[in-house]
Formats: structure tokens, sequence, C-alpha cells
């Protein structure tokens, strides 16, 4: 479903109007835009944390979320707060770093709670990192400090915000399964029907409920081809 159809007024921005019944005087196009950002961010959040093991990316991104940054001799700490593109990293899923020759290796993670020495004696001699602990959101510490500087040298795996809707989007589709996309009419209609004080509102909000069992179903049953087993986790040789 396209942001905007004026020609045969099925896109979202016409359907949440009809659904309300007003015109783009009392409901402008930018609240109609606020709206399904929002309901984008409520998607997204839930698609997150819905399962480990499906990463969902907003299908609108030109990249895919895979970005490098420099390794600094003496540098411990790294942050990942937007992509190239200026989308916020919302949860770093893995870290990989470029080796003395030249060969990619994963790191491992570790949280400060699993180190029982000070935490400025653990791995306190510069090396080639083993282990990378999230101090904080989006922020590594990497165990043991670099001891060599490497171009490119971390590469980072994440999900990030959506791809947000603006004012002047007409043929843009919500970048979502399909299946989800009258979410985004009703959940314009009901914004525009609570602020405005419209009947309609106790019908939306029922609507509204629909809509977000259909997500729920959504996401929790993607996976369909593949099946849950106990792993180990994987150890390189190192």
């Amino acid at each position: 479903m396209v942001f905007s159809d004026v020609t045969n007024n099925l896109g979202i921005v016409q359907q949440a109007r009809a659904m309300m019944r007003v015109d783009a005087t009392q409901w402008p196009t930018y609240q109609i835009v606020n709206s399904c950002n929002n309901y984008l961010d409520t998607i997204t959040g839930y698609a997150i944390g819905a399962d480990r093991l499906f990463q969902f990316d907003d299908t609108n991104h030109s990249k895919l979320p895979i970005g490098t940054t420099d390794v600094t001799a003496g540098q411990k700490d790294y942050s990942f707060l937007t992509d190239e593109q200026g989308n916020s990293i919302l949860n770093l899923l893995r870290i990989d770093m470029l080796d003395e020759a030249g060969n990619w290796v994963k790191l491992r993670t570790i949280d400060e709670a699993q180190i029982e020495v000070a935490l400025d004696e653990f791995e306190d001699t510069q090396g080639e990192p083993i282990y990378y602990d999230k101090i904080a959101d989006n922020i590594i510490r990497l165990y043991p400090t670099p001891d060599i500087t490497v171009s490119s040298g971390l590469k980072f795996y994440f999900q990030r915000s959506a791809s947000y809707f603006d004012a002047n989007d007409t043929t843009k589709e919500p970048g979502v399964s399909p299946l989800l996309h009258r979410g985004f009419v009703i959940a314009a209609a009901y914004d525009g029907a609570m602020t405005l004080g419209l009947d309609s509102l106790s019908a939306l909000s029922n609507e509204s409920l629909k809509e977000e069992m259909k997500m729920k179903q959504t996401f929790d049953n993607r996976n369909t081809d593949s099946v849950s087993v106990m792993m180990p986790p994987y150890l390189d040789s190192r």
C-alpha cells in the first residue's frame, strides 16, 4: 500500500482520512506522517524483540545493516550510534575483527559481571582483542586493548530504526510485510479521531487491537522454515 495515491484514493493518507470522514484541512498530511512513523517504531520494536534468530530490517533501506570502523592502537572503547545513512542503530548483533593475518575473526561477548578480577587488571596487556563488552547503549569495550591500528578493522552487524515517511512521499510503501500495511491506516485514523474528538474513536480502538494482534502473529510465526534446537556455542581455536 503506497503512502499517498491521489488518483485512485487507495493510499494510506486517503484511506485514513476516508475512515475519519475528514479532509486535508482537518487532518493534514504531516499528522499522518507522524502517526505512520510512530507505528513504524512500534512494529520495529516488537519485531526486534520477537525472535533472536530473525534479524528484522526495514526493506526500504538501500544498504545492508553491516558497517565497519577503524581499530586504533591504544583505544579500547568504540561507539556505534548511526549507520552510514544516518539511521539510528538500535541493537548490536555481533562484532568481527580483522586479525593481523588479514582474516575476519568473531569476537566473543563478555560482561563485566563475568570478570572476577578488577576490570583494569583483566586482559591489561595490549594485544589482539578477543572479547567485547557492551558497556552502554551501542558502546563496546575491547579486551585486550588493541596494540595496532587497522583501517576498517571492526565489522559490526546491527538492527536499526525504520525508513521513515515524510510529507512528500507518494509511492513509498511501509518497509514491512504487506499484511501489516492496513495497520498504518488504522494508526493514522485512530490518532486523528482521538485528537479531533471524533465519534469513530471507539470503533478505531477495536480495529487497532486487531491490527496489533495481526502484527504479533506475523512476527511470532515467521520462522516456519527453521526448527528450534539446543546448540552449543561455537568456539574458535584461538
